[in-house]
């Protein structure tokens, strides 16, 4: 796309660069370049990017720590965002704390708890950022962001909206924001505790994940939602996908819902096992399981394994919102 990458550094108070490795900003540690890479520092870098990939007829994405995100080997095609500083801070007002969509949430959940605030504890276990967590309605321990969010502010069409947890439709790892909106900054609805009773409980869940998740090895997290009363590791376990392997890659012997990305691994390697498991899922239980994991740069494949339609233009959300969530129907014939 010639002249997008000098368009963009004349309009944007922050860093860009060009054919920026994917890999160096997920936590899977895989994927290609993208055209561009760009870290918006304020409100007035997202218009410009904006104005940039209409211009162009580009797409963008925005991502946070990209731990929900599988970057194809092949990178992604358009402008990548990541909010820099100027979208990170926590400001505590009584029991309600606001903080920018940069913030890491186990940053957010510890800055809370200084200050005597629980409802957040689950905070400890997710490894995104505050927008990002918003934008998926993401959860842990039995907890969900729309448990405690208040009221987000959403940068879409070039303006910034309010929108409440019932505007924006949280449901179970999902929210209505489509794909040109961007979550900037969100306020929490928190309750006062013991400190004590915080640390103990933040600790305890910091236990828990090291005792049954792979957090020393490159993943994204939980790939496959849980269907409704059931675990998805359970249902890959039975299945006797835990510790399948293709390349680099593999099903973690730890948590059969995490897959693990080993020396040499490729993005395509983890795309693969994905396929691999929901099949074998299918054939062993009859369900067929929903990737959390959003994928960037990946077409539809001849299996039905699809990354569903790509964005037709820009938006974006945190940790890569605006690439699919490989929610695409099941094959004719097959379960629903």
């Amino acid at each position: 796309m010639p002249g997008l990458v000098e368009e963009l550094t004349g309009q944007v108070s922050g860093s860009v660069s060009y054919g920026e490795r994917l890999s160096a900003h997920t936590t899977l540690r895989v994927g290609g370049p993208a055209a561009a890479f760009v870290r918006a520092e304020t409100m007035e870098d997202l218009a410009a990017v904006t104005r940039v990939c209409e211009r162009h007829g580009c797409e963008w994405l925005v991502l946070g720590r990209g731990s929900n995100l599988l970057v194809s080997d092949e990178g992604w095609p358009g402008v990548v965002v990541t909010l820099g500083r100027g979208f990170r801070g926590v400001r505590v007002e009584g029991d309600h704390a606001i903080a920018g969509a940069a913030e890491p949430m186990p940053v957010l959940a510890t800055a809370v708890a200084r200050h005597g605030l629980g409802g957040l504890a689950f905070g400890t276990a997710i490894p995104g950022t505050l927008g990002g967590a918003v934008r998926m309605n993401a959860g842990a321990h039995g907890c969900e962001l729309r448990d405690v969010l208040c009221w987000a502010d959403v940068f879409r069409h070039g303006k910034v909206e309010r929108l409440t947890a019932s505007d924006l439709g949280m449901r179970y790892r999902h929210t209505a924001l489509g794909t040109g909106a961007v979550v900037v900054r969100a306020a929490l609805a928190l309750r006062f505790a013991e400190s004590g009773d915080l640390a103990g409980e933040m600790a305890e869940m910091r236990r828990w994940r090291r005792d049954h998740q792979p957090i020393n090895e490159p993943s994204c997290g939980s790939v496959f939602r849980n269907p409704d009363g059931d675990s998805a590791g359970r249902l890959i376990d039975t299945a006797g996908m835990k510790g399948f392997a293709i390349g680099g890659a593999r099903v973690s012997p730890r948590h059969a819902n995490f897959i693990t990305a080993g020396h040499g691994a490729t993005a395509a390697d983890v795309y693969a096992i994905i396929g691999a498991v929901r099949d074998a899922v299918v054939a062993r239980h009859g369900v067929w399981l929903h990737p959390e994991v959003v994928l960037a740069g990946f077409p539809a494949d001849a299996a039905g394994r699809s990354a569903g339609p790509r964005p037709g233009g820009p938006g974006g959300g945190p940790d890569a919102s605006t690439a699919s969530r490989l929610s695409s129907p099941a094959p004719a014939g097959g379960p629903p």
